[in-house]
């Protein structure tokens, strides 16, 4: 719908700059209150900005959802690999977010090397791509700064730096959920299997366990904080030397699925038995997880919301300093592979 402008000669398009001058709100929240891709919010602001947008006459504009620089309506998409399911998920939920807004996706898997990440970058940007969404991101590393140098669109997804925008899971609420139900459980010394120390999500996690276990009043022994990556064999051998421990846990938090299904082989060629000798609980409920001989409680992550957030954020133009990062909330999923203590 186009009201007419104060001349009354000609019919002009309600933008959201209007509706946040009119609902007294900035654009990039009333963005968020209007964007259908997201879990519809119910707030007296939300209402009132719907209220607003309705009464001037706004109407979603496809075509100006475009990015910042967009020409060619392609979005890369940078992945340490797509053999990760979690990965893989993130591509399919950012395909289907970007699909309903006339975009099309590219990915490039970098097998998560920093320098790869560069090459990997320099290949889309060739091919005339948009934007970039980075699942990528590694404390420490200066390539987000590289790309805004270059004033190249981008935003992280998963895993963020502290600086660019972002869009992610709440980890450490994820890592105390998953830890807070081993201790409601009764158990005691709970072993986490921590993923690579160069991603805030795997951080993000450990540090929800240390919250959970203190809240506990469980004093967190170092032999029972294990390093590992997000793969199957790291989970296995990060779970063997748990097991060699002169008092080995009786749960394990693994902050990834991948790694708590090495954990369960590890667990089996020792003889034990989920949950009965030991529960075990992962992160990110892959579709298999819930499949497996014994289903394994797990934290659900949204990567359809996360998906959302990112290109949303990709596609913004006016945010305020607090909407850089969106954090959606993760939900713990309790199956048969933890039990009493």
């Amino acid at each position: 719908m186009y009201p007419e402008d104060r001349r009354g000669k000609e019919k002009v398009r309600v933008t959201l700059h209007d509706v946040a001058k009119a609902a007294g709100v900035s654009k990039s929240t009333v963005s968020r209150m209007l964007d259908e891709r997201l879990p519809r919010s119910d707030t007296e602001k939300a209402r009132h900005v719907r209220r607003i947008a309705e009464k001037l006459g706004y109407v979603r504009d496809v075509s100006a959802s475009s990015l910042r620089r967009g020409t060619t309506g392609m979005i890369g998409v940078i992945v340490p690999r797509l053999t990760d399911t979690v990965m893989a998920m993130l591509y399919e939920a950012l395909a289907r977010a970007a699909a309903r807004t006339g975009h099309f996706t590219i990915v490039a898997t970098t097998d998560d090397e920093p320098e790869a990440d560069r090459k990997a970058a320099d290949a889309l940007l060739r091919r005339g791509v948009d934007g970039l969404v980075l699942s990528t991101a590694r404390r420490g590393s200066d390539f987000t700064a590289e790309l805004a140098a270059r004033d190249v669109p981008y935003v992280l997804a998963l895993r963020h730096n502290g600086r660019s925008l972002a869009a992610v899971g709440d980890d450490r609420l994820g890592g105390y959920l998953a830890t807070r139900h081993l201790t409601d459980l009764g158990h005691r010394r709970i072993g986490i299997l921590t993923g690579p120390d160069y991603a805030t999500s795997a951080q993000g996690r450990v540090e929800g366990y240390r919250q959970a276990m203190t809240e506990a009043g469980l004093e967190v022994d170092p032999a029972l904080v294990v390093g590992s990556t997000f793969s199957i064999e790291s989970g296995a051998e990060a779970t063997q030397r748990l097991l060699s421990l002169d008092a080995p846990p009786s749960a394990i938090f693994a902050v990834n699925d991948n790694t708590a299904i090495g954990a369960l082989s590890a667990i089996a060629r020792r003889g034990l038995s989920v949950p009965e000798d030991i529960s075990l609980v992962g992160y990110n409920d892959i579709p298999i997880v819930s499949r497996l001989p014994v289903p394994l409680t797990t934290v659900r992550v949204p990567f359809d919301q996360i998906a959302a957030a990112a290109l949303d954020l990709l596609t913004a133009t006016d945010l305020a300093d607090d909407d850089r990062l969106r954090v959606v909330t993760p939900s713990l999923i309790p199956r048969r592979s933890t039990a009493a203590r």
